[in-house]
């Protein structure tokens, strides 16, 4: 399915603090490939969950690949709905957790890890010049990039201008 492609310049632009979580699985032993397997199923069990229920706080997310390894990057409504999806007994993530300590423990057969991020508004910066919602844009309102938010430095809350003049905005 082809992604529609936004013509012009825009940003993403909430008024809200918001989440960026980052989380992946690495392969640290080829012949455990089964057990990553496994753990690849429970993660997308657990998306599958999130995103039929969007009152739990998950925004969306998008798809990472590096070496040795898969994840994702997050986009969550607060710290305290992903806090609670991760606690929550009847969701998937405990027994999928469980299952990870009882299989692997700390036998470094393969690793899982997760880096969270508060983001604060104006505390973050994004561009998509005729180019499909990606990451960010895709959870949050798009916007022209155009007056306080034509250059990733006014995106910040600086005043500057353009190194390079951009083009006119067209209308939608």
């Amino acid at each position: 399915m082809a992604l529609k492609v936004y013509a012009g310049r825009y940003t993403a632009h909430t008024t809200e603090p918001f989440i960026v979580f980052v989380v992946g699985m690495r392969l640290n032993r080829l012949r455990e490939f089964p057990k990553w397997v496994m753990a690849a199923r429970a993660f997308t069990s657990m998306l599958k969950e999130l995103q039929r229920t969007p009152d739990k706080g998950f925004l969306g997310g998008l798809n990472i690949a590096y070496r040795g390894g898969a994840g994702q990057i997050q986009y969550w409504r607060s710290f305290e709905d992903l806090d609670r999806f991760a606690r929550a007994p009847a969701d998937l993530h405990i027994p999928a957790w469980r299952r990870y300590n009882k299989l692997v423990g700390n036998s470094g057969k393969f690793g899982v890890w997760h880096e969270t991020y508060l983001i604060e508004p104006g505390k973050y910066e994004a561009i998509y010049a005729n180019s499909p919602a990606i990451g960010l844009g895709t959870v949050l309102d798009l916007v022209p990039a155009t007056g306080s938010r034509e250059t990733a430095f006014r995106r910040l809350g600086g005043q500057d201008e353009p190194a390079v003049q951009s083009p006119p905005q067209p209308t939608r």
